[in-house]
Protein backbone atom coordinates (compact mmCIF):
# COMPACT_ATOMS: atom_id res chain seq x y z
CA UNK A 1 0.00 0.00 0.00
CA UNK A 2 1.53 3.34 -0.81
CA UNK A 3 0.71 6.81 1.65
CA UNK A 4 -0.25 9.92 -0.15
CA UNK A 5 -1.17 13.02 1.46
CA UNK A 6 -4.42 14.77 0.27
CA UNK A 7 -4.98 17.96 -2.01
CA UNK A 8 -6.16 18.74 -5.11
CA UNK A 9 -4.10 20.38 -8.07
CA UNK A 10 -6.17 22.44 -10.50
CA UNK A 11 -4.59 22.39 -13.95
CA UNK A 12 -3.71 25.63 -15.48
CA UNK A 13 -7.07 26.46 -17.46
CA UNK A 14 -9.66 25.07 -15.41
CA UNK A 15 -11.97 28.00 -13.79
CA UNK A 16 -11.76 27.99 -10.04
CA UNK A 17 -14.84 26.77 -7.44
CA UNK A 18 -17.72 27.95 -5.32
CA UNK A 19 -19.48 29.64 -2.36
CA UNK A 20 -22.88 30.21 -0.85
CA UNK A 21 -24.46 32.15 2.18
CA UNK A 22 -23.44 32.28 5.78
CA UNK A 23 -26.33 32.35 7.81
CA UNK A 24 -25.43 30.07 11.18
CA UNK A 25 -23.99 32.38 14.47
CA UNK A 26 -20.16 31.89 14.90
CA UNK A 27 -19.83 29.02 17.38
CA UNK A 28 -17.39 30.14 20.84
CA UNK A 29 -14.10 29.64 21.25
CA UNK A 30 -13.39 29.42 25.23
CA UNK A 31 -10.07 28.53 25.38
CA UNK A 32 -6.27 30.44 24.04
CA UNK A 33 -5.28 27.69 21.86
CA UNK A 34 -8.16 26.14 20.64
CA UNK A 35 -7.74 26.53 17.22
CA UNK A 36 -4.83 23.98 17.63
CA UNK A 37 -7.17 21.77 19.76
CA UNK A 38 -9.76 22.07 16.74
CA UNK A 39 -7.51 20.68 14.33
CA UNK A 40 -7.28 17.30 13.30
CA UNK A 41 -4.87 14.99 11.15
CA UNK A 42 -7.17 12.18 9.36
CA UNK A 43 -5.79 8.68 7.94
CA UNK A 44 -8.21 6.99 5.31
CA UNK A 45 -7.43 4.07 3.84
CA UNK A 46 -8.62 4.49 -0.01
CA UNK A 47 -10.55 1.51 -2.04
CA UNK A 48 -11.76 3.76 -5.44
CA UNK A 49 -13.07 1.85 -8.34
CA UNK A 50 -11.57 -0.08 -10.86
CA UNK A 51 -13.85 1.06 -13.83
CA UNK A 52 -12.10 -1.23 -16.38
CA UNK A 53 -12.67 -3.98 -13.97
CA UNK A 54 -15.70 -3.11 -12.38
CA UNK A 55 -15.92 -6.26 -10.59
CA UNK A 56 -13.40 -5.55 -8.51
CA UNK A 57 -12.11 -2.39 -6.19
CA UNK A 58 -8.79 -0.84 -6.56
CA UNK A 59 -5.37 -1.48 -4.37
CA UNK A 60 -5.89 -0.53 -0.99
CA UNK A 61 -3.98 3.51 -0.62
CA UNK A 62 -3.12 5.24 2.34
CA UNK A 63 -3.93 8.68 2.44
CA UNK A 64 -3.45 11.50 4.82
CA UNK A 65 -5.48 15.03 5.45
CA UNK A 66 -7.02 17.42 7.72
CA UNK A 67 -9.76 18.31 9.43
CA UNK A 68 -11.59 20.89 12.01
CA UNK A 69 -14.24 20.34 14.89
CA UNK A 70 -17.24 21.84 13.97
CA UNK A 71 -20.31 22.24 15.86
CA UNK A 72 -22.75 19.08 16.81
CA UNK A 73 -19.63 16.77 17.96
CA UNK A 74 -18.81 16.34 14.23
CA UNK A 75 -15.32 17.21 12.09
CA UNK A 76 -15.53 18.57 8.87
CA UNK A 77 -12.96 17.87 6.00
CA UNK A 78 -12.64 17.63 1.68
CA UNK A 79 -14.34 15.11 0.34
CA UNK A 80 -11.30 14.04 -1.44
CA UNK A 81 -9.93 13.32 1.43
CA UNK A 82 -12.29 10.56 2.74
CA UNK A 83 -14.03 9.53 -0.59
CA UNK A 84 -13.94 5.89 -1.53
CA UNK A 85 -12.08 5.34 2.56
CA UNK A 86 -13.42 1.71 3.80
CA UNK A 87 -11.54 3.12 6.96
CA UNK A 88 -10.84 6.50 8.50
CA UNK A 89 -9.05 7.71 11.93
CA UNK A 90 -8.71 10.87 13.31
CA UNK A 91 -5.68 11.89 15.65
CA UNK A 92 -5.82 15.10 17.48
CA UNK A 93 -2.87 17.68 17.83
CA UNK A 94 -0.30 16.61 20.18
CA UNK A 95 -2.07 13.32 20.67
CA UNK A 96 -0.18 9.60 20.23
CA UNK A 97 -3.85 7.87 19.64
CA UNK A 98 -6.11 7.92 16.63
CA UNK A 99 -10.16 7.79 16.88
CA UNK A 100 -11.73 5.58 14.58
CA UNK A 101 -14.75 7.82 12.70
CA UNK A 102 -17.12 7.33 9.83
CA UNK A 103 -18.03 9.50 7.02
CA UNK A 104 -21.68 10.26 7.75
CA UNK A 105 -22.31 13.02 5.12
CA UNK A 106 -20.59 13.87 1.67
CA UNK A 107 -20.48 16.44 -1.51
CA UNK A 108 -17.61 15.56 -3.87
CA UNK A 109 -18.96 18.09 -6.40
CA UNK A 110 -18.15 21.68 -3.42
CA UNK A 111 -15.11 19.01 -2.02
CA UNK A 112 -16.70 18.93 1.55
CA UNK A 113 -17.52 16.12 4.07
CA UNK A 114 -18.33 15.25 7.72
CA UNK A 115 -17.32 12.83 10.11
CA UNK A 116 -18.50 11.10 13.37
CA UNK A 117 -16.07 10.00 16.02
CA UNK A 118 -17.16 6.21 17.52
CA UNK A 119 -15.32 7.83 21.05
CA UNK A 120 -17.24 11.57 20.97
CA UNK A 121 -15.71 11.91 24.60
CA UNK A 122 -12.99 13.34 22.20
CA UNK A 123 -15.21 16.46 21.83
CA UNK A 124 -14.59 17.00 25.54
CA UNK A 125 -10.91 18.39 25.12
CA UNK A 126 -11.33 19.74 21.54
CA UNK A 127 -14.54 22.62 20.92
CA UNK A 128 -15.53 23.21 17.25
CA UNK A 129 -13.60 26.15 15.78
CA UNK A 130 -15.79 29.59 15.68
CA UNK A 131 -16.83 30.98 12.11
CA UNK A 132 -16.56 34.43 10.45
CA UNK A 133 -20.38 34.90 8.97
CA UNK A 134 -18.82 37.43 6.47
CA UNK A 135 -16.43 37.27 3.69
CA UNK A 136 -13.28 38.17 4.68
CA UNK A 137 -11.36 40.95 3.16
CA UNK A 138 -8.85 41.10 0.79
CA UNK A 139 -5.21 41.97 2.01
CA UNK A 140 -6.70 40.40 5.39
CA UNK A 141 -3.85 38.44 7.17
CA UNK A 142 -4.77 34.45 7.24
CA UNK A 143 -3.36 31.17 8.68
CA UNK A 144 -3.16 28.16 7.32
CA UNK A 145 -3.80 25.10 9.39
CA UNK A 146 -2.99 21.58 8.63
CA UNK A 147 -1.07 18.27 8.53
CA UNK A 148 1.18 18.91 4.74
CA UNK A 149 3.74 16.44 4.24
CA UNK A 150 7.46 16.97 5.53
CA UNK A 151 6.68 16.31 9.18
CA UNK A 152 3.95 15.11 11.51
CA UNK A 153 3.14 17.63 13.26
CA UNK A 154 1.12 20.27 12.84
CA UNK A 155 1.57 22.69 10.29
CA UNK A 156 1.01 26.57 10.45
CA UNK A 157 1.43 28.86 7.23
CA UNK A 158 1.26 32.72 7.23
CA UNK A 159 -0.46 34.28 4.26
CA UNK A 160 -3.09 37.41 2.76
CA UNK A 161 -6.07 36.84 1.54
CA UNK A 162 -5.52 37.46 -2.44
CA UNK A 163 -8.68 37.26 -4.61
CA UNK A 164 -12.09 36.16 -3.86
CA UNK A 165 -14.32 35.03 -6.57
CA UNK A 166 -17.67 32.60 -7.97
CA UNK A 167 -15.79 29.96 -10.26
CA UNK A 168 -16.66 26.08 -11.36
CA UNK A 169 -15.64 23.67 -8.29
CA UNK A 170 -16.12 19.95 -9.77
CA UNK A 171 -18.39 19.76 -12.62
CA UNK A 172 -20.84 20.98 -12.80
CA UNK A 173 -20.95 22.73 -9.28
CA UNK A 174 -20.10 26.06 -8.96
CA UNK A 175 -19.66 29.06 -5.85
CA UNK A 176 -17.59 31.11 -4.22
CA UNK A 177 -13.73 30.80 -3.59
CA UNK A 178 -11.18 32.55 -1.77
CA UNK A 179 -7.25 32.47 -3.02
CA UNK A 180 -4.87 32.66 -0.53
CA UNK A 181 -1.10 32.83 -0.47
CA UNK A 182 -0.17 31.48 2.56
CA UNK A 183 1.88 27.87 1.84
CA UNK A 184 -0.72 25.08 1.41
CA UNK A 185 0.56 21.65 0.23
CA UNK A 186 0.01 17.86 -0.06
CA UNK A 187 -1.69 17.15 3.82
CA UNK A 188 -3.31 20.45 4.54
CA UNK A 189 -6.64 19.20 2.50
CA UNK A 190 -9.13 20.06 5.12
CA UNK A 191 -7.22 22.16 7.65
CA UNK A 192 -8.66 25.60 8.40
CA UNK A 193 -7.78 29.37 7.23
CA UNK A 194 -8.27 31.42 9.90
CA UNK A 195 -8.24 35.35 10.21
CA UNK A 196 -7.45 35.98 13.82
CA UNK A 197 -9.35 33.08 15.61
CA UNK A 198 -11.75 32.56 13.40
CA UNK A 199 -12.38 30.24 10.59
CA UNK A 200 -12.15 31.77 6.86
CA UNK A 201 -12.87 28.55 5.02
CA UNK A 202 -11.31 25.10 4.30
CA UNK A 203 -7.56 24.55 2.39
CA UNK A 204 -8.99 22.27 -0.17
CA UNK A 205 -6.54 22.61 -3.28
CA UNK A 206 -3.46 24.80 -5.09
CA UNK A 207 -3.16 25.78 -8.84
CA UNK A 208 -0.63 23.47 -10.53
CA UNK A 209 2.50 25.10 -11.31
CA UNK A 210 2.13 28.15 -9.68
CA UNK A 211 3.44 29.40 -6.50
CA UNK A 212 2.11 30.80 -3.53
CA UNK A 213 -1.65 29.89 -5.25
CA UNK A 214 -3.72 28.48 -2.78
CA UNK A 215 -7.96 27.75 -2.12
CA UNK A 216 -10.52 28.25 0.70
CA UNK A 217 -13.44 26.71 0.66
CA UNK A 218 -15.29 29.97 2.12
CA UNK A 219 -17.69 29.98 4.94
CA UNK A 220 -20.44 30.22 2.97
CA UNK A 221 -20.58 27.27 1.03
CA UNK A 222 -19.80 25.48 4.70
CA UNK A 223 -23.02 26.73 6.07
CA UNK A 224 -24.96 25.82 3.05
CA UNK A 225 -23.33 22.15 3.30
CA UNK A 226 -24.07 21.71 7.04
CA UNK A 227 -27.50 22.66 6.53
CA UNK A 228 -28.28 20.78 3.60
CA UNK A 229 -27.06 17.72 5.41
CA UNK A 230 -29.26 18.42 8.60
CA UNK A 231 -31.19 15.70 7.70
CA UNK A 232 -28.97 13.10 7.03
CA UNK A 233 -28.79 13.57 3.35
CA UNK A 234 -27.17 15.80 0.90
CA UNK A 235 -29.04 17.37 -2.00
CA UNK A 236 -27.05 20.24 -3.46
CA UNK A 237 -26.60 23.30 -4.00
CA UNK A 238 -29.51 24.96 -6.73
CA UNK A 239 -27.59 26.33 -9.99
CA UNK A 240 -28.53 27.47 -13.13
CA UNK A 241 -27.38 25.99 -15.64
CA UNK A 242 -28.43 28.01 -19.09
CA UNK A 243 -25.52 28.80 -21.82
CA UNK A 244 -25.12 32.72 -21.94
CA UNK A 245 -23.09 35.23 -23.55
CA UNK A 246 -22.18 38.96 -22.47
CA UNK A 247 -23.63 41.89 -23.73
CA UNK A 248 -20.03 43.78 -24.64
CA UNK A 249 -20.59 43.35 -28.32
CA UNK A 250 -22.14 46.80 -30.15
CA UNK A 251 -23.00 45.30 -33.35
CA UNK A 252 -24.96 42.35 -30.73
CA UNK A 253 -26.88 45.24 -29.51
CA UNK A 254 -27.70 46.76 -32.09
CA UNK A 255 -29.19 43.42 -33.04
CA UNK A 256 -31.24 42.91 -30.21
CA UNK A 257 -31.99 46.88 -30.31
CA UNK A 258 -31.33 47.78 -27.31
CA UNK A 259 -31.63 51.07 -25.31
CA UNK A 260 -28.25 52.54 -24.55
CA UNK A 261 -28.66 52.28 -20.33
CA UNK A 262 -29.21 48.44 -20.90
CA UNK A 263 -26.91 45.96 -19.55
CA UNK A 264 -27.42 42.32 -18.80
CA UNK A 265 -26.31 38.53 -20.24
CA UNK A 266 -27.56 37.81 -23.35
CA UNK A 267 -29.46 33.55 -23.22
CA UNK A 268 -27.88 31.78 -25.88
CA UNK A 269 -29.07 28.31 -25.08
CA UNK A 270 -31.89 27.68 -22.15
CA UNK A 271 -31.15 24.92 -19.88
CA UNK A 272 -34.04 22.07 -19.79
CA UNK A 273 -37.18 21.87 -22.13
CA UNK A 274 -39.70 23.60 -21.41
CA UNK A 275 -37.76 26.93 -19.75
CA UNK A 276 -39.21 30.70 -19.14
CA UNK A 277 -35.99 31.61 -21.18
CA UNK A 278 -36.04 32.07 -24.46
CA UNK A 279 -32.92 32.36 -26.86
CA UNK A 280 -31.82 36.08 -26.94
CA UNK A 281 -33.64 37.11 -23.59
CA UNK A 282 -31.62 39.68 -21.68
CA UNK A 283 -31.04 38.61 -17.97
CA UNK A 284 -30.78 42.43 -16.85
CA UNK A 285 -31.01 41.63 -12.97
CA UNK A 286 -31.38 38.99 -10.92
CA UNK A 287 -33.56 39.57 -7.88
CA UNK A 288 -33.47 43.64 -7.25
CA UNK A 289 -29.35 43.17 -7.74
CA UNK A 290 -28.79 44.68 -11.68
CA UNK A 291 -26.42 42.77 -13.87
CA UNK A 292 -23.52 44.35 -16.19
CA UNK A 293 -22.82 43.51 -19.44
CA UNK A 294 -20.10 41.23 -18.50
CA UNK A 295 -22.43 39.10 -16.39
CA UNK A 296 -21.10 40.65 -13.05
CA UNK A 297 -22.83 41.99 -9.48
CA UNK A 298 -21.37 43.95 -7.32
CA UNK A 299 -21.23 42.71 -3.73
CA UNK A 300 -19.51 45.97 -2.03
CA UNK A 301 -17.54 48.35 -2.96
CA UNK A 302 -14.71 45.91 -3.80
CA UNK A 303 -16.14 42.80 -4.81
CA UNK A 304 -17.47 41.67 -7.85
CA UNK A 305 -18.40 38.76 -9.17
CA UNK A 306 -20.36 36.58 -11.38
CA UNK A 307 -24.11 36.80 -11.01
CA UNK A 308 -25.58 33.48 -10.79
CA UNK A 309 -23.38 33.36 -6.95
CA UNK A 310 -27.18 34.92 -6.18
CA UNK A 311 -28.91 31.77 -7.46
CA UNK A 312 -27.69 30.17 -4.03
CA UNK A 313 -28.61 32.99 -2.38
CA UNK A 314 -32.05 34.22 -3.58
CA UNK A 315 -33.72 30.67 -4.76
CA UNK A 316 -36.68 30.26 -3.24
CA UNK A 317 -38.84 26.98 -3.42
CA UNK A 318 -36.62 26.11 -6.09
CA UNK A 319 -37.00 29.08 -8.39
CA UNK A 320 -35.01 32.67 -8.56
CA UNK A 321 -36.72 35.54 -9.84
CA UNK A 322 -35.39 36.99 -13.23
CA UNK A 323 -35.40 40.67 -14.77
CA UNK A 324 -35.24 39.80 -18.92
CA UNK A 325 -35.78 41.73 -22.11
CA UNK A 326 -37.14 40.27 -24.85
CA UNK A 327 -37.99 41.73 -28.00
CA UNK A 328 -37.59 45.27 -26.55
CA UNK A 329 -40.30 44.54 -23.78
CA UNK A 330 -39.48 44.09 -19.94
CA UNK A 331 -40.35 40.86 -18.54
CA UNK A 332 -40.38 39.16 -14.78
CA UNK A 333 -39.58 35.56 -15.08
CA UNK A 334 -39.43 33.07 -12.32
CA UNK A 335 -36.36 30.66 -13.61
CA UNK A 336 -36.23 26.73 -12.20
CA UNK A 337 -33.22 26.49 -10.49
CA UNK A 338 -31.55 22.77 -10.63
CA UNK A 339 -29.96 20.75 -6.98
CA UNK A 340 -28.58 18.00 -9.56
CA UNK A 341 -27.74 18.82 -12.95
CA UNK A 342 -27.81 14.72 -14.63
CA UNK A 343 -25.43 14.68 -17.87
CA UNK A 344 -25.29 11.62 -19.85
CA UNK A 345 -21.36 11.38 -18.63
CA UNK A 346 -21.41 11.71 -15.10
CA UNK A 347 -19.15 11.62 -12.09
CA UNK A 348 -19.43 8.83 -9.83
CA UNK A 349 -20.21 10.79 -6.59
CA UNK A 350 -18.03 8.13 -4.73
CA UNK A 351 -20.71 5.62 -5.85
CA UNK A 352 -19.06 1.99 -7.36
CA UNK A 353 -19.97 1.30 -10.92
CA UNK A 354 -22.67 -1.44 -11.59
CA UNK A 355 -21.80 -4.28 -14.08
CA UNK A 356 -23.09 -7.37 -16.14
CA UNK A 357 -20.99 -9.83 -17.55
CA UNK A 358 -22.73 -11.77 -20.77
CA UNK A 359 -20.05 -14.08 -22.19
CA UNK A 360 -17.01 -12.79 -22.91
CA UNK A 361 -18.76 -9.54 -22.84
CA UNK A 362 -17.98 -6.70 -19.86
CA UNK A 363 -21.22 -4.21 -19.76
CA UNK A 364 -21.15 -1.26 -17.44
CA UNK A 365 -22.64 2.90 -17.37
CA UNK A 366 -20.54 5.56 -18.87
CA UNK A 367 -18.85 8.21 -16.39
CA UNK A 368 -16.18 10.62 -16.23
CA UNK A 369 -14.02 8.25 -14.21
CA UNK A 370 -13.99 5.73 -17.21
CA UNK A 371 -13.43 8.35 -19.92
CA UNK A 372 -9.79 9.30 -17.84
CA UNK A 373 -8.72 6.50 -17.35
CA UNK A 374 -8.93 4.89 -20.30
CA UNK A 375 -6.27 3.86 -22.46
CA UNK A 376 -5.45 4.69 -25.95
CA UNK A 377 -7.25 1.46 -27.64
CA UNK A 378 -10.39 2.08 -25.39
CA UNK A 379 -9.91 5.96 -26.51
CA UNK A 380 -9.96 4.80 -30.06
CA UNK A 381 -13.70 3.27 -29.88
CA UNK A 382 -14.74 6.69 -28.08
CA UNK A 383 -13.87 8.85 -31.28
CA UNK A 384 -17.93 9.49 -32.55
CA UNK A 385 -19.65 7.90 -29.94
CA UNK A 386 -21.84 9.79 -27.43
CA UNK A 387 -19.21 9.51 -24.60
CA UNK A 388 -18.02 12.42 -26.44
CA UNK A 389 -20.99 14.18 -28.46
CA UNK A 390 -23.15 13.31 -25.72
CA UNK A 391 -21.03 14.00 -22.99
CA UNK A 392 -22.67 17.18 -21.35
CA UNK A 393 -25.74 16.60 -22.54
CA UNK A 394 -29.46 15.91 -20.27
CA UNK A 395 -31.16 12.33 -20.48
CA UNK A 396 -33.09 12.36 -23.08
CA UNK A 397 -35.75 10.58 -20.85
CA UNK A 398 -35.23 9.99 -17.19
CA UNK A 399 -33.87 7.10 -17.37
CA UNK A 400 -31.39 7.05 -20.30
CA UNK A 401 -27.98 6.03 -19.72
CA UNK A 402 -24.92 5.08 -21.84
CA UNK A 403 -24.20 1.60 -21.71
CA UNK A 404 -20.55 1.40 -22.49
CA UNK A 405 -18.12 -1.79 -22.74
CA UNK A 406 -15.31 -0.93 -19.78
CA UNK A 407 -13.13 -4.32 -20.56
CA UNK A 408 -11.66 -6.29 -23.13
CA UNK A 409 -13.22 -9.34 -23.98
CA UNK A 410 -12.52 -12.07 -21.48
CA UNK A 411 -10.53 -14.31 -23.23
CA UNK A 412 -12.57 -17.11 -24.67
CA UNK A 413 -12.83 -18.35 -28.23
CA UNK A 414 -16.43 -17.09 -28.35
CA UNK A 415 -14.84 -13.82 -29.21
CA UNK A 416 -12.42 -15.09 -31.97
CA UNK A 417 -12.07 -12.77 -34.71
CA UNK A 418 -13.43 -10.00 -33.16
CA UNK A 419 -11.92 -6.53 -32.56
CA UNK A 420 -11.86 -5.62 -28.81
CA UNK A 421 -15.19 -3.08 -28.27
CA UNK A 422 -13.57 -1.65 -24.96
CA UNK A 423 -14.93 1.91 -24.42
CA UNK A 424 -17.85 1.73 -27.31
CA UNK A 425 -21.45 2.35 -26.70
CA UNK A 426 -24.08 -0.54 -26.95
CA UNK A 427 -26.55 0.52 -29.45
CA UNK A 428 -28.66 -2.03 -29.91
CA UNK A 429 -29.22 -5.79 -28.68
CA UNK A 430 -31.09 -8.01 -30.99
CA UNK A 431 -31.99 -4.95 -33.10
CA UNK A 432 -33.64 -3.02 -30.29
CA UNK A 433 -32.38 0.50 -29.17
CA UNK A 434 -30.52 0.01 -25.23
CA UNK A 435 -32.15 2.37 -23.15
CA UNK A 436 -30.27 1.58 -19.73
CA UNK A 437 -28.11 -0.76 -18.24
CA UNK A 438 -31.10 -2.26 -16.55
CA UNK A 439 -33.18 -2.42 -20.10
CA UNK A 440 -29.47 -4.11 -21.50
CA UNK A 441 -30.16 -7.15 -18.99
CA UNK A 442 -33.62 -7.87 -19.85
CA UNK A 443 -32.98 -7.67 -23.51
CA UNK A 444 -30.17 -10.53 -22.75
CA UNK A 445 -32.36 -12.19 -20.37
CA UNK A 446 -35.65 -12.50 -22.75
CA UNK A 447 -33.78 -13.24 -25.74
CA UNK A 448 -35.10 -16.63 -27.40
CA UNK A 449 -33.43 -16.63 -31.10
CA UNK A 450 -30.74 -18.87 -31.72
CA UNK A 451 -28.40 -15.74 -31.75
CA UNK A 452 -27.61 -12.30 -29.76
CA UNK A 453 -26.18 -9.75 -31.95
CA UNK A 454 -24.44 -6.15 -30.12
CA UNK A 455 -23.86 -3.30 -32.36
CA UNK A 456 -22.09 -0.23 -31.05
CA UNK A 457 -22.37 2.89 -31.51
CA UNK A 458 -18.89 3.82 -33.21
CA UNK A 459 -17.39 4.68 -36.31
CA UNK A 460 -15.78 2.36 -38.35
CA UNK A 461 -16.71 -0.58 -35.68
CA UNK A 462 -18.32 -3.91 -35.98
CA UNK A 463 -21.17 -6.00 -34.94
CA UNK A 464 -20.45 -9.20 -32.60
CA UNK A 465 -22.70 -12.36 -32.87
CA UNK A 466 -22.88 -14.90 -30.41
CA UNK A 467 -24.62 -18.11 -30.28
CA UNK A 468 -27.28 -17.89 -26.93
CA UNK A 469 -26.32 -21.20 -26.10
CA UNK A 470 -22.82 -20.85 -26.34
CA UNK A 471 -22.82 -17.72 -24.01
CA UNK A 472 -25.08 -19.51 -21.44
CA UNK A 473 -22.84 -22.79 -21.01
CA UNK A 474 -19.58 -20.47 -20.99
CA UNK A 475 -19.96 -17.34 -18.82
CA UNK A 476 -19.32 -19.63 -15.53
CA UNK A 477 -16.37 -20.44 -17.00
CA UNK A 478 -15.49 -17.16 -17.81
CA UNK A 479 -16.09 -16.13 -14.49
CA UNK A 480 -14.28 -18.84 -12.70
CA UNK A 481 -11.09 -18.30 -14.91
CA UNK A 482 -11.42 -14.54 -13.99
CA UNK A 483 -11.76 -14.89 -10.80
CA UNK A 484 -15.02 -13.14 -10.94
CA UNK A 485 -17.59 -13.76 -7.85
CA UNK A 486 -20.59 -12.63 -9.49
CA UNK A 487 -21.80 -11.85 -13.22
CA UNK A 488 -22.61 -8.74 -12.13
CA UNK A 489 -23.89 -6.04 -9.26
CA UNK A 490 -26.81 -6.98 -6.80
CA UNK A 491 -29.66 -5.47 -8.62
CA UNK A 492 -28.78 -6.18 -11.82
CA UNK A 493 -28.42 -10.05 -11.01
CA UNK A 494 -31.94 -9.56 -9.23
CA UNK A 495 -33.48 -8.65 -12.93
CA UNK A 496 -31.77 -11.55 -14.58
CA UNK A 497 -32.65 -13.91 -12.15
CA UNK A 498 -36.53 -12.56 -12.58
CA UNK A 499 -36.66 -15.02 -16.08
CA UNK A 500 -37.17 -17.86 -13.52
CA UNK A 501 -40.59 -16.19 -12.11
CA UNK A 502 -41.84 -15.36 -15.50
CA UNK A 503 -44.26 -17.80 -17.50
Amino acid sequence: MRLRSCLLLLPALLPGLALAEAAAAPVAITAPGSVESSVVKIFSTIRAPDVARPWAKGSPAEATGSGVVVEGKRILTNAHVVLYASQVQVQAHQAGDKVSATVVAIAPGIDLALLKLDDESFFDKHPPLSRLTALPDVKDAVMAYGYPTGGSNLSITKGIVSRIEFTSYNFPVAGLRIQIDAAINPGNSGGPAVVGDRMIGLAFSTLGGAQNIGYIIPNEEIELFLRDVADGRYDGKPAMHDELQTLENPALRAFLKLERGVSGMVVHEPFGKPSPLKEWDVITRIGDTPVDDQGMVHLGPNLRVRFQYLVQRQARDGKVALSVIRAGKPLAVQLPVNLQRRVMVPDLQGTYPPYFIYGPVVLSVASQQLISTSGRGSMANMFGSPLINRMLDPPAFPDEELVVVPAPFLPHRLAKGYDSPQGAVVKTINGVAVKNLRHAVELLRDAKGEFITVDFDRRNGEAIVFSRKEVAAATEELLTDSGIRSQGTPELMKIWAARVARP
